[in-house]
């Protein structure tokens, strides 16, 4: 049943995609609002560009990767010079970020063209793709003011394909615009405000976006948690006037599958901290984003029977707010996580950890290859990477390598931590099998081996978003406010998802 109501009023990429579509490389352009002319920083200067490399220079283009200039032009298409850096080769995230300049230079033009280089790095379907969601993902918005601001979307991109490459540059821009699609999605969820997307609406979107992407989509309400044992995910949403809400989704290759992948994401709606309040400072007013895990594995998921993934992937979003009340989890408080193991909560700001212990175990409860989770973990990732790496451990590293391939490609840059079990201990509980909370120190690698002691065997890696999921500046194909960091990290996983051998988990110290 089509969903309707304030959250869909405020979610763009759900009522507006952008139309993409490619053309010969003749084609006419007189109708299309503005059009990329690439320039490099040691070539010639196309023709068509009307001006120089002096004149060009003179007006601060130099043609570097990441620059980009509207000339003036009394009459057509606005003619953008996008440069391109060194003549040579260009990679995918090169080609990105160029087309993200281009978008940029010209926020009120909403009809956009540009050429596919016939020469890079990368095929014409891959650099049509990566070209698309540098335009798109540039032009990203996210507006509720009474009367918008800022850049018009995009409306319509057309790629000029290089000869002989036209079907291989519409194959690439579909590509694309999917995984454009994904990213939208998931940054409108992330920005979208906590008492606009409760743990009840967010899975009224997943029932949505799941009829609409060919994913089988089943709810959990508190009734059903209680039954299941998720005293995680119901401990931290004690202090709520919100129910909370775990969402699986499975998605089912047509044929035989070639893996069994399933992604876990954390989607604290709203994350005060509990009783220990975070301090009213700016962070604090970021944290309707602390579900940007879960955002990440819903949107990731609604891509993949358009982008003809092969392996059978399961996604779990463990959804509450955590708000401090008369009712709320206490320091000292005693939870029991699916599965029996005892957690005591020695900080109810540890709460992420808790509520992704119980889809951990629920994942391991079915026939699965791998488990890949995903979360706004720890301030402590955010200090060690800042906020344009991503943290990542795990306990097999076959696994890890394809994450870290997935990252390299999608260029979201992760960094491995080590999950050094020495520092196991400072998870010791005198009265339960474990607590929340490590030492002072080490935060990011204390938190992965908690979530360690829910996956035993199973192949496992842990992605820390805390710092990229959210962004200061608006620079490249990033904006300003949520990131969709992970999403396109997590389809490239799946897409490319191999099954890794088991390793014999490291043992405790």
């Amino acid at each position: 049943m089509p969903v309707s109501g304030q959250v869909f009023d405020v979610l763009p990429s759900i009522r507006r995609p952008p139309t993409v579509r490619t053309a010969p490389a003749d084609a006419d352009l007189s109708k299309v609002d503005a059009v990329a002319i690439a320039v490099t920083s040691d070539g010639d200067v196309p023709a068509e560009l009307r001006y120089d490399r002096e004149a060009l220079r003179r007006c601060g283009f130099s043609a570097k990767l990441g620059q980009a200039l509207a000339v003036p032009i009394s009459e057509g298409p606005a003619m953008v010079a996008t440069g391109l850096g060194p003549d040579g080769d260009l990679d995918g995230a090169a080609l990105r970020r160029a087309a993200a300049a281009f978008a940029r230079a010209v926020p009120d033009d909403g009809y956009l063209a540009a050429r596919v280089p016939a020469r890079t790095a990368v095929s014409a379907g891959d650099a049509a793709a990566a070209m698309v969601e540098g335009v798109l993902l540039a032009r990203y918005r996210f507006d509720m003011r009474s009367k918008p601001q800022g850049p018009v979307q995009v409306t319509e991109l057309v790629l000029l394909a290089p000869p002989g490459a036209e079907d291989e540059v519409r194959a690439g821009a579909d590509r694309g615009l999917a995984v454009a699609a994904a990213a939208v999605l998931s940054r409108d969820l992330a920005n979208c405000p906590a008492a606009d997307l409760t743990a009840v609406r967010m899975a009224e979107v997943a029932v949505e976006v799941g009829a609409r992407s060919g994913l089988q989509v089943e709810t959990f309400d508190r009734d059903a948690l209680v039954a299941l044992g998720c005293g995680g995910l119901l401990g931290v949403n004690k202090g709520s006037v919100q129910p909370p809400r775990m969402i699986r989704l499975r998605y089912r290759p047509d044929g035989e599958p070639t893996g069994r992948l399933t992604l876990v994401g954390k989607g604290v709606m709203y994350d005060s901290g509990g009783i220990n309040l975070k301090p009213s400072d700016a962070s604090h007013s970021t944290m309707k984003n602390d579900m940007s895990g879960a955002g990440a594995v819903l949107a990731a998921m609604s891509a993949l029977r358009a982008l003809g993934c092969r392996a059978a992937v399961t996604g779990y979003l463990m959804c509450t707010d955590n708000m401090p009340s008369g009712s709320a989890m206490q320091m000292g408080d005693v939870l029991t996580i699916r599965g029996g193991t005892t957690v005591e909560v020695l900080n109810t700001d540890a709460e992420g950890r808790l509520v992704m212990a119980d889809a951990l175990v629920l994942a391991t409860e079915e026939p699965v290859d791998a488990i890949v989770d995903i979360a706004t973990l720890t301030g402590a990732c955010l200090r060690t990477f800042g906020t344009e790496v991503a943290g990542l451990l795990g306990n097999n590293q076959p696994l890890v390598e394809q994450v870290r391939a997935a990252a390299s490609a999608t260029d979201e840059p992760v960094w491995q931590l080590p999950l050094d079990h020495r520092l196991r201990r400072q998870l010791d509980s005198e009265i339960a099998d474990l607590t929340n909370m490590g030492g002072v120190n080490a935060g990011s690698i204390t938190a992965a081996l908690f979530l360690a002691e829910f996956v035993g065997s199973v192949p496992w890696a842990h992605v820390d978003i805390a710092g990229t999921a959210w962004s200061d500046t608006a620079e490249g194909w990033l904006n300003k406010g949520a990131t969709g960091s992970g999403t396109r990290l997590l389809i490239e996983v799946a897409l490319r998802f191999a099954v890794p051998p088991r390793t014999p988990p490291p043992q405790k110290r």
